[in-house]
């Protein structure tokens, strides 16, 4: 028989919940930061993969076959051990001190360098994905609507706007969202290098305390409530949409 009496003393301390927590914080935070960047250069990667100019799309498809065929592990080895030895030694040493900057009456303190290159690494590897995502969305708009469009007399800027990226939006939420599901998940590498975020503060708290069921049992569950949050919200701007349908009324 389990005697569920003896269970809270086998509970993590105050103090490992908090070291939790704050790393859970940590992957929350460059998960948002990494989505949304990797979402505005997918843009620019989307349109440089289906410009007019072959060199443009030639430089597109290097791009992503440097990122995609490459492990992200080595990519962020190489943003935080091989690129700081190119920099000049002043640089190098200024980006792994600590340091702040004023906004008005806020001093906000810069990053860690981990904090930076586990950024940079994940905002380059993901872009790759994320914009192949857009990019498949645009191309599966039917070329006969923007010549229609056209037809009309709207410009190519109103085209895309009103035509195109409301249809290819409407398409891609569902893969859009399994990228950003991955880049959660992806986040947990940057404990190779010193993020402090989720995976590193497992281990911490698992080194000291020598319980790894509960503390890595409650770690999955954090990681499983953010993809859950986003898959909730994926399901949500599916239901509740309205770009991307075409209304029809009484004349």
């Amino acid at each position: 028989m389990i005697d569920f009496t003896d269970w809270p003393q086998h509970l993590l301390a105050t103090k490992y919940w908090h070291w939790l927590l704050s790393g859970w914080g940590i992957t929350l935070l460059s998960s948002l930061l990494v989505v949304a960047a990797s979402t505005l250069l997918g843009l620019l990667f989307a349109a440089a993969r289906m410009a007019p100019a072959a060199s443009v799309r030639w430089a597109a498809g290097l791009y992503l076959s440097a990122f995609r065929n490459t492990p992200l592990l080595v990519q962020l080895f190489f943003w935080y051990f091989a690129v700081p030895g190119l920099l000049p030694s002043g640089w190098t040493a200024w980006l792994n001190s600590p340091h702040s900057f004023a906004i008005g009456p806020l001093a906000v303190s810069w990053p860690s360098f981990e904090f930076v290159a586990a950024l940079v690494g994940l905002v380059l590897y993901s872009t790759a994905y994320v914009g192949e995502e857009i990019r498949a969305g645009l191309g599966s708009v039917p070329r006969s609507q923007t010549q229609a469009a056209e037809s009309l007399g709207m410009t190519p800027r109103q085209v895309l706007r009103h035509v195109v990226l409301p249809q290819a939006l409407a398409r891609i939420v569902s893969p859009l969202f399994g990228q950003y599901m991955n880049i959660v998940k992806n986040t947990s590498l940057g404990m190779t290098i010193g993020l402090v975020e989720l995976s590193y503060r497992a281990r911490q708290v698992e080194a000291e305390t020598f319980q790894p069921f509960q503390v890595y049992g409650i770690t999955t569950l954090l990681y499983v409530l953010l993809v859950i949050g986003l898959e909730m919200f994926s399901q949500h701007l599916q239901n509740r949409r309205q770009w991307g349908h075409t209304r029809m009324g009484r004349a």
